[in-house]
Order: structure tokens, then sequence, then C-alpha cells
């Protein structure tokens, strides 16, 4: 299971039992612990987080989700933003091997991540020193998720694929790629975290 998810499991998975108890003593608890069964086999679903083979590649896709927008930035950057719906893994992982020199939350709104002003939603904006430069990547909430969970901190030396945070149930993680390093995926194409290549070699 996903680290950072026991605040909304634990309670759910205690309600289930606890009903399914009650239901022994009296069949009408059974009208609360079907759906609290269900709700709890859903978030276990949810928040599943699974082993992967890491794929090849210089910068690899830090999230499960299909490619929302490419778009080229004033200062020769290309933004490759990954939209993530409530059925992807929710947990994200580094790009590609770095030190990690700035993980900054901002305050936001909440509005559906496929908005073009989800931009302004609750983030956290993170830097990594990499062989290819600066790779700045933003984790960016939405309309359902409401929590961004980063797994390390600034001064941290993290792998490729590593597993770095966590947005509850999805939203859009968006990556910059720098000038001169063309994506190598394309508006609509899936992505899966730590395998699907983000640059073009």
């Amino acid at each position: 299971m996903a680290r950072g998810t026991s605040p909304w499991l634990l309670p759910t998975v205690a309600a289930a039992a606890a009903t399914t108890l009650l239901v022994r003593r009296d069949r009408r608890w059974a009208l609360a612990a079907v759906p609290l069964t269900a709700l709890t086999g859903t978030m276990l679903w949810f928040f599943r987080d699974p082993d992967r083979e890491p794929g090849q590649g210089r910068v690899l896709s830090p999230a499960d989700g299909v490619v929302q927008s490419i778009d080229a930035w004033p200062d020769g950057r290309t933004r490759v933003a990954i939209f993530m719906s409530p059925v992807n893994v929710h947990v994200n992982r580094a790009p590609l091997a770095a030190t990690v020199t700035s993980v900054q939350h901002v305050a936001g709104g909440f509005l559906p991540a496929f908005n073009k002003d989800s931009d302004q939603n609750e983030r956290v904006v993170w830097h990594f020193a990499t062989a290819l430069g600066d790779i700045e990547m933003v984790q960016i909430a939405g309309a359902v998720a409401r929590r961004i969970v980063p797994y390390v901190s600034e001064g941290a030396k993290v792998s490729q694929t590593e597993r770095i945070g966590l947005i509850r149930f999805g939203s859009r993680v968006d990556i910059y790629l720098p000038e001169g390093i063309a994506p190598a995926v394309s508006v609509g194409e899936k992505t899966v975290a730590g395998v699907t290549r983000i640059d073009r070699g």
C-alpha cells in the first residue's frame, strides 16, 4: 500500500470491520456494513503501490495517467502535463537520478485537474539537480485530491523511479523538460510512472 494513505484508509477499514461484526447481532447493520466493505475494497485498490520494472530513458514519467498537454515555455523548456484519474496509481516517482534542491508547497484552489485554470490549485513544486541540469516537477491537487504527501525532502538524493510522493485520488503532474530536449510522448498517450520514456533520445 502507498505511504501516506492511513488517515483515509484506517477509519474506513475500522468502520467496515465494526459494522460487519454488528451484523451478527442485528441484520439491519448490513445496510452500513455492505457499502463500507465495498468502500474499503475500493480504497485498497485506489491506494495500491505496485513494484515496477524501470523503463529505459534519460527522463521517465513521474506519474501514471494520460498526457493532457505539451506546451513550449517562454524560457525554452517544454512542459508535459500528465492527468491522473482516480483509477490510476497515485504514487509519483523521480523522473531521473537527482538531488532534491527544493520542495515547495503552494496553497491554492481545488479545480478539476483538466480545467485550464488548475495551474492555480494547491500544488507542490519540486526542483531536481540532475545530469541534464535543473528539472522542475509540479504535483497539482484537483477537485477530489485535497492532499499531496511528499516522501522525501530538500537535500535528499533520489534514484531514477524512486517513489517521491503521493497525490491522494490522483490529479495532475507536470514535468518541465530542459531547453533542447524534445518530448517522446504525445497528447492523449498513456504513461506509466517509472516506465514510460518522456524525453526523445
